[in-house]
């Protein structure tokens, strides 16, 4: 093979490379149309409407999909829409319903997909082979579909009475408009949908994992970097960089990296300082796959050593974590609350009675947050602000106990992922990263 042919052999395979590395990870049709049945068992007769999130005008905005759209549907189609009916018998007002579900695709608008690049319309014959949903029409047609399929019975959507702004907002006012549901008021469909949301199935836990694969990676790179000298965003920005170098899209929450007095500040996110030596530096940094994302917190010290009392908050924080993994039992325990079963309580306890502050007084004060949170679509998934979910098997979720002193410019969270398996065990997905002080410091040696 002559030089120039090799050299475009390399090419050609780092850009397959490269496409392999960042090429958005959909599950199966089979998973979406799962969760579509599953869904339709939970509103009786009523039917489910939903709106997909759109598309800045130019394309100016990154695109990211309304997650409980995504959850149900798989597509990424800007200004979509689906609706879902489950099959009824008949009644005295209506006739007997099949089960019904389509995916609305809005027309082309070839001037617009010149900036922002071509859409799946509801022409394709194909598109219902791709999107896996038993029909798809056109937009213009859902006012029709469902002046024929709403009785009496509520319409379930993410809007409500008084809603938050959603994409479902401006449709469904548009909708009511053309009379499209006259004799049906509309029901909350997130607390149904998070139902669903809480337990993951298998596509969504490797997804999860691939996301953590590639914010381990960036956290390893933060390791070996680290020294004083360098800005927070200078760490944040490497982090970001290697998490997307390693696939993610995107990162899954606003990269917090905050050094000495900043490290005491729970979600600091102005990355704008300089990192000084003796500093102690907290990296709250992880990204998003496919959009699910992965949550990573770690501790270091900025010179690669530990000062004794900054060793010892490490240590007692750590210690909590590890407290709590101990106590962990699915099927009772639960994140929140002072009860019997409350993993918060177990890590509470654990720092109230290790350790002092500068005055003598008990370090629980200075343990500022919850515990933890599930994880999924959102990094603080379905539940974080809801009743308080009993952990078991296939849910994922955070374990984060830190302490925050300002008074001595010394913060430290420890945050790692888990998920828990069939058997009830508790899996550590970040349990490879380092975690003892020793660790930490041996990670940062050049």
């Amino acid at each position: 093979m002559r030089t120039h042919e090799r050299v475009v052999a390399v090419c050609c395979f780092l850009l397959i490379c490269a496409a392999s590395l960042t090429a958005f990870d959909r599950q199966s049709n089979a998973d979406y149309r799962a969760r579509r049945l599953a869904l339709a068992d939970k509103v009786g007769n009523s039917v489910v409407v939903l709106f997909a999130a759109m598309e800045s005008e130019e394309g100016l905005s990154p695109f990211r999909q309304d997650n409980n759209f995504y959850y149900l549907s798989g597509s990424n189609e800007p200004g979509a829409a689906l609706l879902i009916a489950p099959s009824a018998p008949a009644t005295e007002h209506s006739a007997a319903r099949p089960y019904t579900e389509i995916l609305f695709l809005p027309a082309h608008n070839f001037r617009k997909e010149k900036w922002t690049g071509p859409k799946l319309g509801p022409e394709d014959p194909k598109a219902p082979e791709i999107t896996g949903f038993d029909r798809v029409e056109p937009l213009d047609k859902m006012r029709d579909e469902l002046a024929n399929l709403v009785g009496m019975a509520p319409v379930y959507t993410d809007v409500v009475d008084a809603p938050e702004e959603s994409p479902s907002t401006r449709p469904l006012q548009w909708l009511a408009r053309a009379n499209a549901f006259p004799f049906s008021n509309f029901e909350d469909v997130k607390p149904l949908i998070g139902e669903l949301r809480e337990h993951k199935d298998a596509g969504e836990l490797a997804l999860i994992r691939h996301a953590t694969e590639a914010s381990k990676a960036a956290h390893r790179k933060m390791l070996k970097t680290m020294r004083p000298g360098l800005t927070e965003n200078q760490i944040a920005g490497l982090m970001v960089g290697e998490f997307e170098f390693h696939g993610c899209e995107r990162p899954a929450y606003a990269p917090i990296v905050g050094a000495g007095f900043n490290s005491t500040v729970l979600h600091y996110s102005a990355n704008s300082g300089t990192i000084h030596d003796g500093d102690i530096v907290v990296m709250d940094v992880a990204g998003e796959y496919s959009m699910y994302a992965s949550d990573i917190t770690r501790t270091v010290p900025a010179n690669g050593h530990f000062t004794p009392r900054q060793r010892e908050i490490y240590e007692i924080v750590l210690g909590a974590q590890r407290a709590v993994m101990q106590a962990f039992v699915s099927g009772k325990s639960v994140l929140r609350g002072q009860g019997p079963d409350s993993l918060y309580k177990v890590a509470y306890d654990y720092i109230n009675t290790h350790g002092k502050d500068l005055h003598g007084q008990p370090l629980g004060k200075y343990f500022i947050h919850g515990l933890g949170h599930p994880v999924g679509l959102e990094v603080h998934d379905y539940g974080t602000s809801g009743p308080n979910i009993v952990l078991g098997p296939a849910m994922v979720f955070t374990i984060e106990p830190g302490i925050y002193i300002p008074e001595e410019k010394i913060g430290v969270r420890i945050e790692d992922i888990y998920e828990v398996d069939k058997s009830g065990k508790l899996i550590d997905l970040t349990g490879d990263l380092p975690h003892t002080a020793d660790e930490v410091e041996a990670a940062m040696k050049p």
